[in-house]
This record gives C-alpha cells, structure tokens and sequence, in this order.
C-alpha cells in the first residue's frame, strides 16, 4: 500500500468572505435532472455525496440567470425568478449540513443557447458569426446519437440577434437579479462563467467579438462587459457572497481564440471589478474537433501553467481545473503555483476522494479513466453516468445493503468485470475466491492499458481493492469441474469476457494474422506455438520481457524503442481496439492500415474522446479505409475492395480486431452439490 500525505491539498483556504475546509473543489459538471428549472431531490444527493466526501467547496453545474432564455437545456437550475429560491435554498442547506461550501454558477449560454434554438428565438451574440466550425467528426456518430443530438435543439437552425445596448443592459441587471436571489438561498459564492463560448466568453475574445462600439475592439472594450456584471453583482450582494469568476486561460483550435496574455490581461480587469477569486479552465472552439483540449481536456494538469500564470498577476486566490489529479494539486499548492485545485471528474468517479486522502487511504481512491462517458451525455442533454461508479446520477444506490446470508462465491475471471463482482460481494459480507488461468489480475484491461494508459489507474485500484478486502485470488488456475468443486462455493459468477475468434475470410487462418486474443496471448507471454504461429520467436520475446515485468507502463515506454514485428501492419476492424491498436503501432514507427467494413470508427468510445481518437490516428499515419469489403489476406497482402474498387496493402502482420463473442459456456456445465441451498442460476443476494 501507498501512504501519500496531501497537507496543502487539505489545508483551510478562503475566497473572500468564504472559508473552506480545505483545498479542492467541485467544478461545475452538468447533471441534467432538473425540472423546468426547479432544482429536485437526485441533484441535491448528487452534490451531497461530494459534500460528505470531504470537497471543501461545490459548484452546481450552470445555472441559467433568464431561464429559459439563454439557457442550454430545459434540465439546469433557473435563477430568473423567485420561485426557484427555496430549491436553491434546500440545496445550500443540504451542502453545509454536509460539511462544504456551496456556489452557484451563473452564466447565459448566449450563441449555444439550445433552448432558445428549439423555441424558435434567436440566441444573443456580439454580432453575427462569420465562421463556421468543421464537422467532418460528426462522420464518426451514429444516427441515433445524431438524432439524440438534433433533438436537443428540435432539429432547428440557430439564428443570431446582435446584442444592443438595451441588450446588454437588460443582461447586467438579470445577473444581478440572479446573484440577490442565490445569496436569500443562503448560498456562499456566485461563479460569472466568462468562458466556453457564453455569452460573456465570446464578448471577451476577439475572434467572435467583432464589434466596433465600446464593447468591442481593444481587450479593456472587450471585456467591459464581463466587468460590469461583475461590479453590478458586487453592489447587489456586497460581502455576502464571494465571487469567483471562470476564465478561459486560453482557447484553442481557431486563430483568433483568447490567449494567455489576454487571460492575464482580463483577469486583472476582473479583480479590479470585484472579483474574489479566478477560476482558470480552457476552451477548444470546436467542440466536434477539439474537445479533448478543452473544456474536458485529456491531459493531466492541462491548465495548471496557465492558471500558475495568472495568479503572479492577480492579488485573488487562483483554482485551476483540467485533469488535477491530487498529486499534481498537491505539488501545486506547496510551490506556490495556485490557491485551489478543482477536480471534476476525479469526483463523479470517487465523491470520497477527499476524505480517503485525508485519511491516508490514497490507494482507496477510485480513479477516473478519462473514457468521457460522463461528458458525453450532455451533448444528448441527458444526465452522465461513470464507467467505474455505477452510483453516479443515483446517489440513493448507497451505501450497500449487508448480505442477508454469507456465502462462499467463485467468481472466474480476474478481469475487471470480475474484480468489480468480487470487490462489491465482499463489502456486502460474502466471502469471495477469484481464479483465472492468467499469471496476473486485469485480464483484457491489462492488455488495454498499452493503448490506454489511464487504464493502469483502474487496474492498480483493482489490486489495491483486493489486497484490502483480503479476497482470495487463484492464478495460473483454469476454471474446469474438477477445480471449481474442489472449492465448495454456494454460487459461481463467470466472468469470463469475450473471445475473439479467427476471421473466415481467405487466408484467415494463415500464420502472419493475430487476433486480440493471440496478440494479447504474446504480449503477457502466455501464447502457444499454435496461437503465436510465425511471430511467436520475435512477439514471444517482448512477452516473456512482460511476463518478467508485469508492468504497463515499463512495457509501453519499451516498446517505443523496441517491436519485434515487421513494419507493415494491416488491422482489420476499426471500433474500440482496433482504432486505438493501430495508433499505438503507428505510434512505433509501424506503416498501418487499418480497414472497417462499417462508417463510424471507434465505437463504443465515448462521442468526444472517438472524435479524438480519430483525429490521432490520422495524425500518427494510420491509412484509414471505412465502408470496406475483405477480399482475401496472403502471405504478404491484404486485399479488399471500395465499392467497385480493389485495393491491397502490404502486411507482415495482419491484425483482426473485429468480432467477439462471449467466453462463457452457454450454461455451466459443473452441475450442483448436493446442499439444497445451492444454486448456479439465482442471484447473489
């Protein structure tokens, strides 16, 4: 076990007349579940969880100030009327009973305003746009997820009013309308959204602000506005709330986009303004292009030089947000380079996170994968659910109920849909054995992390997990009759995965093709001379180096400088493994071509973190082929066809990373004891 201490990370901070009890924060992730406006009883547990687990300080997902104008969807909190207050009121109530601190962030979505689109109004915007973003992504979607997406807006074009002066003047005097009524809920900070493409964010930057009046042109005209609603909020609600503002540090993807310096530039005006505290982020301009940049980036600490930037400029604490994991917060704050630390989506994934770190337990911490399943549901204007905490969205699902009897259960497969059996059956009292005929725990996800570094995360929990709940783990032990009876369970879980067969095209059984399974067989060291075919005397060597090391990490950063395997490499199936298979090769020097028999490219992947995928492929090199037809593979080709086209590619090593089916038998096959008790079908209650 890893003892790591986080003092500053759980050191008291204050933003203005807030204190709070500690360091990190919750940023704003949007969860979709209220009601017309009105905030309901599953967002208060959902920001009640992070609350008891320790985060010092909550900020609600955007809140809209002129619901339901300006707002991006029917399902966030509204502030434009005194009857959401006592919804607010009973959030802020159920926040500080949990110990934290709560903050209500405020925005208009201005030109991305969803629900003025679908009802037909124009969105506000500085002026008209004069650019259009690429959606050649969008390729990669399925209709179902396009139409999910068109529905958000009724399937509507968006049209633009330019903002006048009565405009913005109606805008400051709503959001201080807004701010008065968070602060009667009894709330302790308003957070002014002035980034993400909002209205104030698209004032600020040049390339969307094209104005020629006195709130466009030059950085100071550019971010009056910004300024003014920080000072009128200022004089409506005085000391009685803090007040953070969220800033882009810079925007990428377009030129034009706000820059550091400007991020600096404009943060001082906002102080000078009366704001308490800068809250840095990021912004990619073109969500189907950029995403993964920002606003949810996929780099750790991506905004954490940007925002130690702005705070040698301002006066005010700084919290930076974008993948801040608690050990890049923590050396953060002891440098110097930051106030607060926000973690997002570390939270969806382990609202406990920071009472274990608090505790000593930082190998208790769930860790968030960065997959974006979360994130990519607001695209569908529905609520996030977590790949690892099944929990989130629906808080009321713990803690878990005790077993009403304790049994002895086998779980086969140490993957991780077994380790997850075998971790929840042990907290709810079960006595749990694991066996798998592997030589080490994770299964497929152990084989995932070359490709998917975060991963290792995930895995590294896993064993930590069992090592604490002392779960009796067999390897190197095949799941057969003889030794499954021999230990006794009252039930059994197979969990066994999915098997990836051979294609049946031409050649498909030649030996220079692999499938997942015998690429994976080689890389843990664990593949026959049947599975291995030709290749088992060169991958077999990289295997048995990882069956020495057992560590992802050594053998993804060995293989960079070593891959015994020929340098042309045919994959064959473009969904999840195939597409991040083929840019790891690439990635070493491999010349790959990767074919797909369908459209869209990385399915299941997540919309944004696919769109991403994609994009890297391309960039490493990989030969993309879509809509494709598998004619035969030899000896040194593949050959298929487009249409009414044929093609062929060189392929020393053919990969098929297409088709699976489950590992399981149909039906165990092992019978039952003779105890009436016993059952293999009935669930584990």
């Amino acid at each position: 076990m890893t003892t790591k201490t986080f003092p500053h990370l759980m050191a008291p901070g204050r933003i203005g007349p807030m204190e709070t009890t500690n360091r990190i924060v919750l940023p704003a992730m949007d969860m979709n579940v209220s009601e017309h406006g009105e905030i309901e009883q599953p967002e208060i547990d959902h920001y009640v969880a992070r609350a008891e687990g320790g985060a010092g300080l909550i900020i609600t997902g955007a809140c809209a100030i002129a619901f339901p104008h300006g707002a991006a969807s029917m399902k966030e909190p509204g502030l434009s009327d005194d009857k959401y207050i006592p919804g607010l009121k009973a959030l802020a109530d159920a926040v500080h009973a949990a110990g934290s601190k709560l903050c209500i962030q405020s925005t208009h979505h201005g030109k991305v305003a969803r629900v003025d689109v679908a009802n037909d109004r124009p969105v506000l915007a500085p002026n008209q746009p004069d650019y259009s973003y690429d959606m050649s992504a969008l390729a990669d979607s399925t209709r179902e997820e396009l139409g999910k997406m068109g529905a958000a807006t009724a399937g509507k074009q968006t049209t633009y009013r330019e903002m006048t002066t009565e405009d913005i003047s109606w805008l400051i005097e709503t959001w201080a309308d807004a701010a008065e009524r968070i602060a009667k809920a009894g709330a302790d900070a308003i957070e002014i959204h002035a980034a993400h493409g909002y209205i104030l964010g698209v004032f600020l930057n040049e390339r969307d602000n094209k104005r020629t009046d006195e709130y466009g042109g030059s950085l100071a005209n550019r971010a009056r506005l910004a300024c003014e609603v920080i000072k009128a909020v200022k004089e409506r609600v005085g000391n009685s709330l803090a007040i953070l503002v969220r800033v882009a540090g810079e925007e990428y993807g377009q030129e034009g986009g706000l820059t550091l310096e400007e991020a600096i530039g404009a943060s001082k005006m906002f102080v000078q303004a009366g704001a308490d505290a800068i809250h840095v982020t990021g912004w990619g301009r073109n969500p189907f292009d950029n995403f993964t940049d920002g606003p949810l980036p996929n780099k750790v600490g991506a905004y954490l030089e940007n925002a130690a930037e702005v705070k040698k400029h301002v006066s005010v604490p700084v919290i930076a947000v974008g993948r801040m994991l608690p050990e890049v917060s923590e050396k953060a704050l002891a440098a110097g380079q930051i106030d607060f630390a926000a973690m997002g989506r570390q939270l969806l994934a382990d609202p406990e996170l920071p009472n274990k770190i608090r505790d000593g337990k930082f190998d208790q911490v769930r860790p968030c994968i960065n997959c974006y399943l979360c994130v990519a549901e607001n695209f569908f204007d529905d609520t996030p659910f977590c790949a690892v905490n099944p929990a989130l969205g629906n808080e009321a699902l713990l803690p878990l109920k005790p077993a009403s009897a304790t049994k002895h259960v086998v779980v086969v497969g140490a993957g991780p849909a077994g380790l997850e059996s075998a971790r929840v059956l042990t907290e709810r009292g079960h006595r749990v054995t694991v066996v798998d005929k592997s030589d080490r725990l994770g299964g497929t996800m152990w084989f995932s992390t070359m490709t998917t570094p975060d991963n290792e995360r995930l895995l590294k929990w896993f064993k930590s997990e069992i090592k604490r709940l002392n779960i009796a783990v067999k390897l190197n032990t095949p799941a057969t009759v003889e030794t499954i009876r021999a230990l006794n369970p009252d039930q059994v879980i197979v969990a066994t995965g999915a098997v990836r067969p051979k294609p049946d095209f031409p050649g498909g059984d030649l030996p220079n093709v692999q499938t997942g399974d015998t690429l994976r067989a080689m890389m843990l060291g664990t593949a026959t001379a049947e599975e291995a075919g030709a290749v088992l005397s060169t991958l077999g060597k990289l295997g048995r180096l990882s069956g020495v090391t057992k560590s992802p990490e050594f053998v993804r950063q060995f293989t960079k400088f070593w891959l015994p395997m020929g340098k042309d490499v045919v994959v064959i199936g473009g969904s999840l493994v195939g597409l991040e298979l083929s840019e790891f090769l690439a990635e070493r020097g491999r010349r790959v071509t990767l074919l797909h028999e369908t459209q869209q490219l990385g399915l299941p992947l997540a919309m944004p973190r696919r769109w991403t995928a994609v994009k890297d492929a391309t960039e490493h090199g990989v030969k993309i082929h879509r809509n494709v037809k598998i004619t035969r593979i030899t000896e040194k080709t593949v050959e298929w066809t487009e249409g009414e086209e044929s093609f062929s590619a060189p392929a020393s090593m053919v990969v098929y990373a297409d088709g699976t089916t489950a590992a399981a038998p149909w039906r165990m096959s092992c019978g039952r004891r003779a105890s009436p008790s016993t059952s293999w079908a009935t669930p584990v209650r």
